[in-house]
């Protein structure tokens, strides 16, 4: 079984943090090779913020903050190399797919040993830093829980930290007028 990550947005924050997020449910990779020899200085806002925190969306070549742990067919995950390698020709002057598809399927290969430890629908974050010249990464990872009653089926077993109810009431008891208690 191969288990690769998919891009998942829980909110709408990543099209506000990064200057091209990654659309819901594309496969990613790691992406830290976007990253490699750039001075830090010369990046805006939003690039330190996808340095950090960004997995890097195969189709778009946007980020996400997060990615979720899925299964793939193995002409998905071949599908996945080639598109990668196609973008590293458009986006970043690889001379053709052919020369790129070594590093894509290296960069595959990562993000598939990266999952290959945890179970399908994980969620995974990132915080990736650049030190002495080296790129550091750490992962973190959330595990679903059962569904309850405050789960969106988008969620995938990932609560909402707040669920918030309207309440209505008869009473008139519990009428406060706000404009009375001013004191005026």
């Amino acid at each position: 079984m191969i288990l690769l990550p998919r891009t998942i947005q829980l909110d709408p924050s990543d099209k506000v943090i990064f200057a091209h997020a990654a659309q819901p449910g594309e496969w990613a990779v790691v992406g830290s090779f976007l990253f490699w020899g750039r001075d830090p200085q010369a990046m805006t806002r939003k690039d330190i913020i996808a340095l950090r925190s960004g997995f890097l969306g195969v189709e778009s070549f946007g980020h996400s903050t997060l990615v979720v742990v899925q299964e793939a067919r193995a002409d998905e995950r071949a599908a996945l190399v080639e598109c990668l390698a196609a973008q590293l020709v458009t986006h970043l002057g690889a001379p053709s797919v052919a020369v790129a598809r070594p590093a894509a399927e290296e960069e595959v290969a990562l993000s598939e040993s990266l999952c290959a430890e945890h179970p399908a629908n994980t969620l995974i974050a990132m915080h990736r830093k650049l030190e002495g010249g080296a790129i550091h990464e750490q992962f973190r990872t959330l595990k679903p829980r059962d569904q309850t009653a405050f789960a969106g089926a988008h969620l995938q077993g990932h609560d909402r930290a707040f669920q918030f109810f309207e309440e209505e009431s008869d009473d008139s008891q519990d009428h406060v007028d706000l404009f009375a208690l001013r004191g005026d």
